[in-house]
């Protein structure tokens, strides 16, 4: 059974931290960090917003796009690694937001590459006939997982959402998604972690604060980027092939934004040019799972990607996640 695209939306904080405002709190500066990542400037939500409120706008945007309205919803996922609470999960909070009450919610941890897994969990749905309309959001707070001291990791990340609506259509309208592919290696996921907060350390207390257990950690940075350009280009080749394509075929690619140095890794590598690649970390860092469907979302409505054409999601993240799907819109 087909899935289908009916709308997309995202949204981002309206506070912007450009690179000279970082350059007030950490030893670095504009230049540095233009040349290593290609960031210049990240949204940051404002004290007391959650991911949910996030999610709620883009959210709305998507379903407005979609010409639906909540009472079409029958099921929520949302992508974070950012939630509200532990318990309950970003999605029941974003349930209760939109007043979706017939729709059942639930959160999924990938990483980076929370969007494509969501999206690949909402196609079983569909394909099963469980659900017929399914909302998928990726929402992430990532300056509220950071060590503003470590200069390696908080130039990097910055905070928004993204959503799609989701149905299975016998040849009604939409823009199909044609596969999705996901794949995971846990004996190396250590090398972005945030040790403390589970039930692997003890509850937060002093001493797990002093230590820093609480914000995001990137280790052995250098080896991790080999690693996510192999698995961000086995991933492309894997959704296009799936579906009887080459990579020359495919108009758009549209990666998790992580920096730019990588994705110039990942086009070469490819050989694909950079003109193919659909790029926000320049104005937004890394947004971790949103990253994905907050460029899709902007490039659709600026018109960039027009009708008929196919576009590759691919994505890379912590646990190491990897992640792919192949559209035609």
């Amino acid at each position: 059974m087909p899935i289908f695209i009916q709308g997309t939306g995202s949204y981002l904080p309206p506070r912007v931290l450009h690179n000279r405002d970082l350059e007030k709190i950490l030893d670095t500066n504009d230049e540095w960090i233009t040349q290593r990542t290609g960031i210049r400037e990240r949204r940051v939500a404002d004290p007391g917003v959650a991911s949910s409120d996030l999610a709620l706008e883009a959210s709305r945007r998507a379903l407005e796009m979609a010409g639906m309205t909540v009472a079409d919803l029958q099921l929520i996922i949302v992508a974070t690694i950012t939630p509200d609470t532990h318990c309950p999960s970003a999605a029941n909070w974003l349930q209760a937001k939109l007043g979706a009450d017939r729709a059942v919610a639930f959160d999924i941890t990938a990483a980076c590459s929370g969007f494509v897994f969501a999206l690949n969990v909402a196609e079983q749905y569909l394909k099963a006939g469980t659900f017929q309309t399914i909302l998928v959001v990726a929402s992430e707070i990532m300056t509220r997982t950071l060590n503003w001291k470590d200069r390696a990791s908080a130039i990097l990340w910055g905070d928004g959402a993204g959503a799609v609506v989701l149905t299975a259509n016998q040849g009604g309208p939409g823009h199909q998604i044609l596969s999705t592919h996901i794949h995971t290696d846990g004996a190396n996921g250590a090398n972005l972690l945030m040790p403390g907060g589970g039930s692997q350390t003890t509850p937060i207390s002093h001493e797990s604060v002093d230590r820093d257990l609480h914000t995001l950690k990137l280790i052995e940075a250098s080896a991790s980027v080999r690693v996510a350009v192999r698995h961000f280009a086995e991933a492309c080749v894997e959704a296009a092939e799936a579906n009887g394509y080459t990579l020359g075929e495919v108009d758009w690619v549209i990666p998790h934004q992580a920096n730019l140095r990588m994705l110039q890794s990942l086009a070469k590598r490819l050989n694909v040019p950079m003109e193919k690649f659909y790029l926000t970390v320049q104005k937004f860092g890394n947004i971790s799972s949103a990253s994905i469907p907050i460029a899709l979302d902007e490039a659709v409505r600026n018109g960039a990607i027009r009708k008929d054409q196919l576009i590759v999601l691919t994505a890379f993240g912590g646990g190491l996640t990897w992640a792919s799907a192949l559209i035609r819109w």
